[in-house]
């Protein structure tokens, strides 16, 4: 199917051909899927075993940190995922920074396929901000969107931020003979308010974004599968579907539709992930306004 696809020329006038409702595109490899996969299971992990302890005066807290053996038992598995995940994210740098400066694959800095903010963004924004009060079109996304990259870096931003404050709980002694006694008060406080504000934003802001908008209701297997159709690549991304017709690369990403079997395991993850993500904000909820 995927040869048959490759074969198949862009119309002679320039414009893009006609949806074919059978193409999937790949947008994400496997490598990309495996990382994200990775830092899901690691985030709900460490929500899960962080809020009893954060939250350990809440019977919630207690019946939650049993599932892990006691509070002894979630901080030993809230730390290993804790080094998992900053090892993932540390691995993910570190390959950008050689494929752009080793590799010189300059893209990844700058330019349509960059998750670095650009100027475009904040036009997208502006623009969709107009088209939510039907004051205009809706902006032609690129290959990543303006909330997408705010996702992006909120990760780094946010696991930078809890992992260096983490590292201070986890090795006392040794950060004591660098820092001041009052720095663990402020790595104490650090690492449970980022954590909770993570928790808050991936759990509502990129839970909708990604799953619950108009569009992708009940969830956007993406993240799992590699792959969209045709039809909503032209639709969600126009821009980068434009350029990719232009540049001749189109078809180059045409794959295999997922399979039934692939579709049903990205559901039960994802409703695992939503059922755990929603549970828990409610349980934050429920303890700050008791």
């Amino acid at each position: 199917m995927t040869a048959m696809l490759a074969d198949r020329p862009a119309r002679e006038d320039g414009r893009p051909p006609a949806i074919d409702p059978t193409r999937h595109l790949r947008r994400f490899d496997l490598k990309t899927r495996i990382l994200h996969g990775v830092i899901m299971v690691t985030f709900l992990g460490l929500a899960a075993t962080g809020m009893p302890l954060l939250f350990s005066d809440a019977p919630w807290g207690r019946w939650l940190a049993r599932v892990f053996g006691g509070f002894q038992g979630a901080g030993l598995v809230h730390r290993f995922l804790g080094a998992v995940l900053l090892a993932a994210v540390v691995w993910h740098v570190g390959e950008v920074l050689w494929r752009a400066f080793v590799r010189g694959e300059k893209g990844l800095l700058w330019g349509p396929t960059s998750m670095v903010p650009q100027p475009k963004d904040f036009v997208d924004f502006y623009q969709q901000m107009r088209w939510f009060f039907h004051l205009g079109s809706q902006p032609r996304f690129e290959q990543f969107t303006y909330w997408e990259k705010f996702d992006y870096w909120a990760v780094l931003w946010g696991t930078a931020l809890m992992g260096a404050a983490g590292l201070v709980l986890w090795f006392p002694q040794a950060a004591s003979r660098i820092l001041p006694g009052w720095m663990f008060n402020v790595a104490l406080f650090v690492h449970g308010a980022e954590a909770t504000l993570a928790i808050g934003f991936i759990f509502v802001v990129h839970f909708f974004n990604g799953h619950l908008r108009p569009g992708k209701f009940p969830m956007d297997l993406v993240w799992f599968t590699g792959s969209v159709t045709d039809h909503e690549l032209r639709e969600e991304r126009a821009a980068q579907y434009d350029r990719l017709v232009r540049a001749g690369d189109l078809d180059r990403l045409a794959v295999p539709p997922p399979t039934g079997s692939l579709v049903r395991r990205g559901y039960v993850l994802g409703t695992a992930g939503l059922t755990l993500g929603v549970g828990l904000i409610l349980l934050i909820l429920y303890a700050v306004l008791r």
